[in-house]
């Protein structure tokens, strides 16, 4: 499938806030808040322009990693199928859902039903995963976990293209023709082969813009012996922390602030590297500081994104 970004522009998207929890990315008010300030959220970002609002996928957290990782991580399909009804633009993204939890052809019928509710506006964002212990919860060896993505992407791939594979048929049938886009997230150099064969494009897992290029020529590199066209997909990146205008309080981590020309000029530095969309983020104190910083970001920034 051809890039879905439209060419010459940069465009963005945003991880909602509540649905996960981990203590690497969730603020305070997160703790005590629930649907109603996802769905702000999204709203905001809906009518901002924002390409896409995503949501994370995990299924359980053992003990030992929950004071990291958080125990907090909503069901994907469930939360996106939900803000189909919030929203009426914005593309639906799974960051990361992982396909090895599930029989591809389950995953399938999960994203055609999601593209079909939300009139296809899905993004389907899949990574191998990376806690060992929940594969063992799941029954699910953690040592094959990439042989067993590929094979789910093949399969993910053929059934929601054709409505049919091995002789078995399944519907509905997306909206997005030939299918809904399929993106790969990680930055091991496997996963970025994996995107670069198997998929439409790359959701790099927090690669810091600095170690990018090399990683983008790989990604090129293969699939231009996939695809032979010169068709370089769609690579994306998690964007450093900011802020719109300058805070009036201690962000407490490193965080790119100013003028929208400002934060322009320096996301600016993502698509001289090859990306063409980002996930941004934002520090804030509450949902209302986050929508307010989504739409001033969408309405102020965004348009100087493109070109």
């Amino acid at each position: 499938m051809a890039p879905i970004v439209p060419p010459g522009e940069l465009v963005f998207g945003i991880q909602l806030p509540v649905q996960a929890q981990s203590k690497y990315f969730v603020e305070d008010w997160e703790l005590g808040a629930g649907p109603a300030e996802v769905a702000a959220v999204a709203q905001a970002a809906d009518r901002a322009g924002f390409f896409y609002v995503a949501v994370c996928d995990h299924v359980v957290i053992p003990d030992e990693l929950a004071d990291r990782m958080s125990s907090v991580w909503w069901d994907t399909i469930a939360t996106l199928g939900w803000l189909a009804a919030q929203t009426a633009q914005t593309r639906l993204l799974s960051s990361v859902f992982n396909l090895t939890y599930r029989h591809p052809l389950v995953g399938a019928k999960s994203f055609a039903t999601l593209d079909l509710l939300s009139a296809g506006r899905v993004i389907i964002g899949v990574g191998a995963g990376h806690v060992e212990q929940e594969f063992t919860a799941l029954g699910i060896d953690f040592a094959s976990r990439g042989k067993a993505l590929d094979e789910g992407l093949r399969v993910l791939d053929t059934v929601l293209r054709d409505g049919a594979v091995d002789g078995m048929q399944l519907e509905p049938r997306p909206v997005q023709t030939p299918r809904p886009p399929i993106w790969v997230g990680g930055s091991a150099p496997a996963a970025v082969r994996r995107a670069a064969r198997l998929a439409d494009g790359w959701l790099p897992q927090g690669t810091p813009l600095d170690q990018m290029p090399p990683l983008v020529d790989l990604y090129r590199s293969e699939r231009g012996r996939v695809t032979g066209n010169g068709d370089t997909g769609d690579i994306g990146a998690i964007s450093e922390w900011l802020y719109v205008g300058e805070p009036a309080w201690d962000v407490n981590r490193a965080c790119t602030s100013g003028s929208p020309e400002q934060l322009a000029a320096a996301l600016r530095q993502w698509a001289v590297v090859g990306v063409n969309h980002l996930q941004v983020r934002f520090p804030s104190r509450s949902a209302a500081e986050l929508a307010d910083q989504v739409t001033a970001f969408g309405t102020e920034v965004g348009p100087l994104l493109k070109g």
